[in-house]
């Protein structure tokens, strides 16, 4: 889920307190001349006291013209920064260590390399062992994180997540896209693109899935349930994802699908809902919200879906290090569904906002959640612009539903659970956050019954929800009622 409220423009000016140079939001400085070969100076070991270095630093910083960061108060302020104190050090043994190596790779690696390829690795670096979700986007990777919000771009239309040996896990085809199409399925890994396997050190490797509509390009593809991987060629097109789709089930229940949170979807949800209550002659008796295989996207979107739902009560909080990366989101009075039944369906691939938005209604007691449990992405990740075009995508808070719950890593638990049909399961993997390679630990994670979910696919779970609607218990009783009735004692 990427952060779009005020976080983004102002904590480069919080993270100045943390040691990280406030000038990095500037131009560069004109670069100087220096010999070819000379190597670069490690700073000396550290003669003075901490208070003393960190007042340079600030000096430095305000004679560059760089805002100074705004006053807090001193409460708050006082317990965030006497927890992490220890981090506005300078760690002078680790960059000196670092130096001692950049130099043996500028003077000894069996070819030159160059500068800027070796500085890149190592911001790279900064965020390689993180957590899976941060992530430095050159600018052309940049961009197209930025149109993927907008909903418009050149591409196969799914959402990715680059695993540590640099494969690409899908989360979810987008609905009606060149990926849905040719049947790539959430929980699939790609190993290759083109027959070019990944490279550790390559940053986001899903760039080759980019390019000029029409064009194509060929996919590994390893599923758990076949033995080997396989081949699947896609046909590349713009997507123009339209995040929002309604219809009437029956007279009085309508039907909402939510494929994505992108810049428009909270206006998009109000047109459809609109156009339901006119087809049912102004007043719904019910809505089944459909989020299943809803990877996310902007927190502020599915904010305000949840605002559009409730006529009170808190709808998420988020919790980071920095006082500037908490904050907390409340309904404003008036339901746009005027009070009528919900059934917000769910399963594996519902993640991050999705499931702040599932987490809202149910905590609420706004609607209820049928389905199967979700990804489990409980954090926050904010954008942060580099004064060369570059960007950081950095996890920089947890978030809470209105009870005061982490989801991280264990997902949201359906009120009522379906099942994926048997002959589906075989090449269904069961995936989630918790298992993804130095995911954050969740409050919650590895208590009984945190197994991960399924993906529900087709229109049996859309009847199921519907039933439901109608008829609270009804989706047991049918559940109940398909079990073989235990054979008689003899």
């Amino acid at each position: 889920m990427s952060l779009r409220h005020p976080l983004r423009s102002l904590l480069p000016l919080a993270l100045a307190l943390g040691a990280v140079p406030a000038l990095a939001q500037q131009p560069a400085p004109p670069a100087q001349a220096t010999p070819p070969a000379a190597p670069v100076q490690a700073p000396p070991a550290a003669s003075q006291p901490a208070s003393a270095a960190d007042d340079a630093d600030d000096a430095d910083a305000q004679d560059d013209g760089q805002a100074t960061p705004p006053a807090q108060a001193p409460g708050k302020r006082s317990a965030k920064a006497g927890k992490d104190d220890s981090d506005s050090k300078v760690p002078i043994d680790e960059i000196r260590r670092y130096v001692a190596v950049y130099n043996a790779v500028k003077q000894a690696y069996v070819e030159p390399v160059d500068d800027a390829k070796l500085m890149h690795s190592a911001i790279r670096g900064l965020l390689f062992d993180l957590d899976p979700h941060s992530v430095y986007f050159d600018k052309a990777d940049a961009e197209n994180f930025d149109e993927q919000s907008r909903g418009n771009y050149d591409g196969i239309g799914v959402e990715l997540l680059r695993q540590p040996d640099g494969t690409l896990r899908v989360i979810s085809p987008i609905d009606d896209t060149p990926a849905a199409r040719a049947g790539i399925k959430a929980g699939d890994l790609i190993t290759a693109i083109d027959g070019k396997p990944f490279k550790v050190d390559e940053g986001d490797s899903s760039g080759p899935l980019r390019g000029a509509p029409g064009s194509k390009v060929v996919l590994t593809i390893v599923r758990e349930g076949r033995d080997k991987p396989f081949d699947v060629t896609v046909a590349r097109e713009t997507i123009r994802v339209a995040s929002v789709k309604s219809r009437m089930l029956e007279p009085g229940y309508g039907y909402l699908r939510v494929s994505a949170f992108q810049a428009d979807t909270a206006a998009d949800f109000e047109t459809q809902l609109r156009k339901l209550k006119e087809q049912s002659g102004g007043k719904l008796r019910g809505l089944v919200l459909d989020l299943r295989s809803n990877p996310g996207g902007l927190l502020t979107s599915a904010v305000q879906i949840a605002d559009d739902l409730l006529e009170r009560g808190k709808i998420v909080s988020t919790r980071g290090r920095i006082a500037i990366s908490d904050a907390e989101f409340s309904a404003t009075p008036g339901d746009l569904l005027d009070g009528a039944p919900l059934m917000v369906l769910v399963d594996a691939g519902s993640a991050s906002a999705s499931e702040v938005l599932a987490g809202a209604l149910r905590d609420n007691g706004r609607g209820r959640v049928i389905g199967s449990r979700t990804f489990g992405k409980g954090s926050v990740q904010t954008v942060l612009p580099l004064d060369n075009g570059d960007s950081v995508k950095l996890t920089t808070a947890r978030y809470y539903t209105p009870s005061g719950k982490s989801i991280q890593a264990l997902g949201i638990v359906p009120d009522v659970t379906l099942r994926a049909p048997k002959d589906d399961k075989s090449d269904r993997p069961s995936y989630t956050e918790a298992a993804l390679p130095g995911h954050l630990h969740g409050d919650e994670e590895g208590q009984p019954g945190s197994n991960a979910g399924e993906v529900l696919d087709g229109d049996g779970p859309i009847a199921s929800a519907l039933a439901e609607l109608k008829t609270p218990g009804a989706t047991k009783a049918a559940q109940s009622a398909k079990k073989p009735a235990p054979a008689a004692k003899r």
